[in-house]
């Protein structure tokens, strides 16, 4: 693997439509190789929350999964990169406060408290969990984003076995109704401690504040990540 990866962290308003869905395909980039990495290709998706206000669209997704240099069995490496959209018709006009939320509440951390509409993306990882819907709402251990963790574009995380954690990449506030996109390229996600299969699939939350409160996810398709 190159020595010259690039991670970083884009983020800005665009109007993105929503794409077809693509066929899966996992292959090996170094054919035959022992510890090859693997590309995993992911599909597209859309949700439309239950009034219409907000549509989330995610395309382009796709992971990068390697083994880990030690070779014990318990580490590995994967780096995701992906776009998450959402087109928000109506929204009331927050302001930014301070985060009153529960600490380590997954998702978006509980926008209805911060004061503004916000819109998160990032992805759930677990070890030895098939990620489903019971998953995510019954085995969630802990929720971390790049910010807690100095705000570069590389995090490890500790998972033992059964545990899930949900990883915010980036997050937006939404003051106003209108287009707003994050995109994120090569964002490294370390997991150790993990000596079974472990799992992992993106999320992006909408929060929409007000009287008529909302909160729309999209779940991405789980990827096994070794």
């Amino acid at each position: 693997m190159s020595e010259n990866r690039t991670h970083g962290l884009r983020s800005g308003a665009r109007i993105a439509g929503a794409g077809a869905a693509v066929a899966v395909a996992v292959g090996l980039l170094s054919a035959g190789a022992a510890n090859a990495d693997t590309f995993v290709p992911l599909p597209d998706g859309q949700k439309v929350s239950p009034g219409g206000e907000v549509t989330i669209t995610r395309t382009g997704e796709r992971a990068l999964v390697s083994p880990s240099l030690s070779a014990n069995g318990a580490g590995r490496t994967v780096w995701v990169s992906g776009n998450a959209t959402a087109d928000v018709v109506s929204t009331p006009e927050g302001e930014v406060g301070p985060w009153n939320g529960a600490a380590g509440l997954p998702g978006s951390n509980n926008s209805s408290t911060h004061g503004a509409s916000r819109l998160s993306t990032g992805y759930i990882v677990g070890c030895q969990v098939s990620i489903g819907e019971e998953a995510i709402s019954a085995g969630i251990s802990a929720s971390l984003s790049l910010s807690d963790l100095g705000g570069g574009a590389s995090m490890g995380l500790q998972l033992g076995p059964g545990q899930v954690k949900w990883v915010e990449i980036e997050g937006k506030d939404v003051l106003k109704a209108g287009v707003y996109s994050v995109e994120y390229q090569d964002v490294e996600m370390q997991i150790e401690g993990c000596a079974g299969y472990a799992q992992a699939r993106s999320y992006t939350v909408v929060e929409i504040i007000g009287d008529h409160y909302s909160k729309t996810t999209l779940y991405g398709m789980p990827f096994s990540i070794g």
